[in-house]
C-alpha cells in the first residue's frame, strides 16, 4: 500500500482540524473531509484507520502545541500575573476558532481521545497553574491564604464550564469573551493589593 507523503499527512490534519473546530466532531464525516481535501477516503485511510484515529492524532497534536505554548508563555512572562494574562490572550485566540460543541462531542463520542485530553489538562495545565500560584504567593502578588491545590482545580473547572453551550449559548456569548472574563474573575479573587494594582496596570496598557 502506498504511504502518504508528509505534506499529504499535514494537509489532512490541517483540513480535518479546521472542519472539526468549526463544526464540532459529530457532524463531520470522513466523506466531508475527503471532499474538502479533494482526495479519496481510501487515501486518508492509508494513514488513519478511521475517524477516531484521526481525532486521536489531532488531539495529540493539539496537546503538544499547547504544551509548547505554556513553555513559551512562562519564558516570556514578567511575573505570575503577566503569565496568566498572556496565557489568557493566547488561548482566547485558539478558543475563537472552536465550536463549543467540540469538547462535548469529544467527551461523549470519543472517550479515548477525551481521556488523552483530560490527562493533559490534569497533569500539564493544573501543574502549570499550581506552579504559577506558588510563585505568585512568594512574590506577594497573590494572597498567602489561598489553597494552591484547590484553586488550581477550581480554575480549570471554571474554564470547562465556559465550554458548556447550555450555560453559555453561542448565540449570546463568544467563547473567547467567556474565557477571558472567567480568568479575570479568578485572578481578582486571589490577588493581594499589590497584585490588584498590577492587573489594572496591565489592563491600562492594553487599553492604551
Amino acid at each position: 500500500m502506498e504511504q502518504l507523503t508528509e505534506p499529504q499527512e499535514s494537509r489532512i490534519m490541517e483540513v480535518s482540524r479546521e472542519l472539526f473546530f468549526r463544526h464540532g466532531l459529530k457532524s463531520i464525516t470522513m466523506d466531508d473531509i475527503a471532499q474538502q481535501l479533494g482526495m479519496s477516503k481510501k487515501t486518508i485511510y492509508q494513514h488513519y484507520s478511521d475517524k477516531d484515529a484521526l481525532i486521536m492524532a489531532m488531539v495529540r497534536l493539539q496537546t503538544n502545541c499547547h504544551e509548547k505554548d505554556l513553555l513559551d508563555i512562562r519564558k516570556s512572562s514578567e511575573n505570575p500575573i503577566h503569565e496568566i494574562l498572556t496565557g489568557m490572550n493566547t488561548f482566547a485566540a485558539t478558543f475563537a476558532r472552536i465550536n463549543p460543541t467540540f469538547f462535548f462531542d469529544l467527551q461523549k463520542y470519543h472517550p479515548a481521545c477525551w481521556k488523552m485530553f483530560k490527562e493533559f489538562k490534569d497533569k500539564q495545565m493544573i501543574g502549570f497553574l499550581e506552579d504559577n500560584l506558588r510563585r505568585g504567593i512568594r512574590q506577594e502578588l497573590y494572597r498567602k491564604d489561598i489553597n494552591v491545590k484547590i484553586l488550581s482545580r477550581l480554575c480549570m473547572s471554571e474554564v470547562e464550564i465556559g465550554f458548556n453551550p447550555q450555560i453559555f449559548p453561542p448565540d449570546l456569548f463568544t467563547m473567547p469573551e467567556v474565557q477571558v472574563k472567567i480568568m479575570e474573575h479568578f485572578l481578582y479573587g486571589i490577588v493581594s493589593l499589590k497584585g490588584y494594582k498590577l492587573i489594572n496596570r496591565y489592563k491600562q496598557i492594553n487599553e492604551d
